[in-house]
């Protein structure tokens, strides 16, 4: 499936959106799907409600054959090849597509995760790092699931800090293979998996992956972890015992393996991102059916104040989550148009178009993941004491979601990462954001006042998101004046700027979309802009929060107090009563009688 021309001409460097002014027709949105991208939507949700949800408690049991003979049943109908090219067997659609499926499969719980790690982490590194070899080797057997995949990046003793891996790759005298010795933990597929993608350090310093199968002497695996969620993906460690691997089987470039990990690890954020939306879009349908039929003082609970508000904000949350992922596969997709699939050096190009929005990712991942935690709680409050029984259907996505917080990079970690990139590329001259920040503190020393950047439907709230930007910078700069390198140390300060720039994202998707459905003539304006405006002004009092917060760090007496008032200034808004917004929201998710925005 080719990507739109609209979206290939909207090219913009990834972390730009922090200092540019973004016009609506520039975001790729829901509504700008193709035939081909409802297409292949409605086939992962036809094959998860047929073949996937009446099978959920079986597969909740860690019922190998089962979950393997899904797998194959997905192959048959391409959904385990969107990401493998044509020629080795795949359908090689774009990144949309590939977000599409992750999304309509995430309602699926555990065998969500086993499709994810299958074909990303799984297939991925061999898509964009293998040899013409390996991906003739292993590739179309991956899309029909004649072979399993996995990936083993963790160990005992390293988590997050990936790359101090003890695992250990010894070469033959002659260089026609390795020996590896270690063990890798948390690795999902583990028990049915044929193969597991692995790193290890090739003479103790050079960290590189390879591709070891199950029936390689040796290679064993530990018992199954008894997990607080995602019961019915199979996890467990790899052993390697004196392992030998073919040199051929080396992924990549000896002592690259951080290039394959990282690289990798972007797109799963992305990936992960859509699917946990696709998990609150099924929660929010779940508890606004039950809502509707639970009576208490003889009416409906959906008729009550503060569960509308609950439905009301978990769609809100939901429809800005999902409109983030798309604006960042649209400007992914735009990217990776012009690259010529054909060359033998479109794997790399097709990374390094992904790497561009490495930033957006993160933010993805973070935001995305937190939506599904908040609504998935919210869902199992509207469902009260039977939300706590296995019995209702919350219970299982609530115990699900909590993963996706530490899945591919902690969120932790992935906040540190958002300011240290859009830092790196400042420092390279990638992304001036140095010289706009410097702007931005003369114009708040001299308190000159800022210009305008919208005008029209949503100005004032568009105009309030690119203040919030400006905050961002603000406090960034600041940060980046006082510490110099030693910024990364200050964790706190991180976190701070990292959420300012997150909501700041999020902001300005929503009212971007909202404001592109008024361009094209769109129905129910109002609703649509009354919720966009709801999350607004909620967004921007958690931005005034971090941005304070940060500040008090940095600053003190007069230079805080500048500061400050620099802030307020920035952020001089009326609040609105959106209180009736949710309410509305709530009532038109019990009319449709599930999540349909």
């Amino acid at each position: 499936m080719e990507t739109t021309m609209k979206q290939a001409a909207n090219y913009k460097k990834g972390g730009s959106f922090l200092i540019e002014v973004t016009g609506a027709d520039a975001v790729f949105t829901p509504e700008d799907f193709t035939e081909q991208h409802k297409m292949i939507a409605d086939t992962t949700r036809d094959f998860v409600d047929k073949e996937v949800m009446p099978n959920v408690d079986k597969i909740e049991e860690l019922n190998y054959d089962l979950s393997v003979g899904l797998l194959r049943k997905a192959g048959e109908i391409g959904l385990l090849s969107v990401d493998i090219p044509e020629e080795y067997g795949g359908l090689g659609l774009d990144k949309t597509s590939s977000m599409l499926v992750a999304e309509n499969m995430g309602r699926a719980g555990a065998f969500a995760v086993s499709h994810g790690a299958h074909t990303g982490i799984g297939t991925l590194p061999i898509v964009y790092f293998g040899t013409d070899e390996q991906k003739q080797r292993y590739l179309p057997k991956f899309a029909t699931a004649e072979l399993i995949s996995s990936y083993s990046l963790s160990e005992p003793g390293s988590g997050s800090d990936a790359l101090s891996a003890k695992t250990v790759a010894t070469p033959s005298p002659d260089g026609k293979r390795y020996t590896l010795n270690g063990t890798k933990m948390w690795l999902s597929n583990a028990g049915f998996a044929d193969v597991y993608i692995t790193f290890a350090q090739v003479g103790g310093d050079k960290f590189t992956s390879f591709i070891l199968e199950k029936n390689f002497k040796g290679v064993s695996l530990g018992k199954e972890e008894k997990k607080m969620g995602i019961k019915g993906s199979s996890t467990r460690a790899l052993n390697l015992d004196n392992v030998e691997v073919p040199a051929a089987n080396v992924v990549g470039e000896i002592g690259k393996g951080h290039r394959v990990a990282l690289n990798i690890l972007n797109i799963g954020r992305f990936k992960l991102g859509a699917s946990v939306i696709g998990g609150a879009k099924a929660v929010i349908t779940e508890s606004v059916k039950y809502a509707k039929t639970r009576k208490q003082f003889q009416v409906p609970i959906s008729s009550f104040g503060l569960i509308k508000h609950k439905l009301g904000e978990m769609a809100i949350r939901t429809f800005v989550g999902e409109t983030m992922v798309y604006r960042t596969a649209g400007l992914i997709d735009g990217i990776l148009h012009n690259v010529d699939k054909s060359s033998s050096e479109s794997g790399m190009l097709t990374l390094k178009g992904i790497e561009e929005y490495a930033v957006e990712c993160s933010i993805i991942k973070v935001y995305a993941s937190e939506i599904l935690d908040y609504v998935a709680d919210e869902g199992v409050q509207i469902f009260g004491g039977y939300g706590f029984t296995e019995e209702y259907p919350v219970a299982r996505p609530y115990r699900d979601s909590r993963i996706n917080r530490i899945f591919e990079g902690t969120n932790e970690i992935n906040r540190l990462l958002i300011p240290s990139m859009l830092i790196r590329r400042a420092m390279k001259g990638e992304l001036p954001l140095m010289s706009a920040a410097q702007r931005l503190m003369e114009e708040v020393i001299s308190f000159s006042p800022g210009e305008s950047s919208y005008e029209g439907f949503l100005a004032d709230e568009l105009n309030l998101a690119s203040n919030a930007k400006k905050i961002g910078l603000l406090v960034s700069g600041v940060a980046f004046q006082k510490y110099m390198d030693k910024l990364e140390r200050e964790q706190e300060v991180i976190w701070h700027i990292s959420d300012i720039a997150m909501e700041s994202y999020a902001m300005e998707s929503v009212l971007l979309r909202v404001r592109k459905m008024e361009m094209a003539g769109g129905k129910d304006l109002d609703f649509y802009s009354g919720l966009a405006r709801a999350f607004v002004y909620d967004a921007i009092e958690r931005v005034e929060s971090h941005a304070k917060a940060a500040l008090a760090i940095i600053a003190e007496g007069d230079m805080l107090r500048t500061y400050l008032t620099a802030i307020r200034r920035l952020l001089k808004y009326t609040p609105i009563n959106s209180a009736y917004i949710r309410r509305d929201i709530a009532d038109h998710l019990a009319e449709a009688d599930k999540y349909d925005l």
